[in-house]
């Protein structure tokens, strides 16, 4: 057998044995793994969006309601819920992932002016917060 060959045989054999399956999706070129463990943290910078974006459709398929408590994730899947807290304050709010982004170099999540206005980071416009997955729908 060549190794292309047996590299597919393997593929074929270990698929098989994965005790979850991860399927990936993909929006706007950056992809997503389906299965998040909760407990996972991350840290950076939050920004938030409104009015523009308000009534429009969201990468997940939902209809953008800036008075709700959703986010903007590059990679967490659709429905993950994250608990966010802003660092300078200490306030904190649960939101769910319902949109891709930030794309601004250096933000890790982009959140609904709702959850803005929970963390208290609607006059900055920007705060450095917590994320952590505490669950999903």
């Amino acid at each position: 057998m060549n190794n292309r060959a047996v590299a597919a045989a393997c593929l074929v054999v270990f698929s098989g044995c994965a005790l979850v399956s991860s399927p990936v999706y993909v929006s706007h070129g950056v992809s997503a793994v389906s299965v998040v463990t909760s407990g996972v943290e991350m840290r950076g910078t939050a920004s938030w969006y409104g009015l523009p974006f308000h009534g429009r459709k969201t990468a997940s398929g939902e209809t953008y309601d800036m008075n709700g408590l959703t986010c903007a994730h590059r990679t967490l899947p659709f429905g993950t819920i994250l608990l966010v807290t802003n660092l300078g304050n200490g306030r904190s709010v649960r939101v769910r992932v319902t949109d891709r982004g930030p794309f601004v170099s250096g933000r890790i999540v982009d959140l609904s002016r709702g959850a803005a206005v929970a963390l208290g980071m609607l006059d900055t416009g920007t705060a450095q917060v917590s994320l952590k997955v505490v669950g999903n729908e």
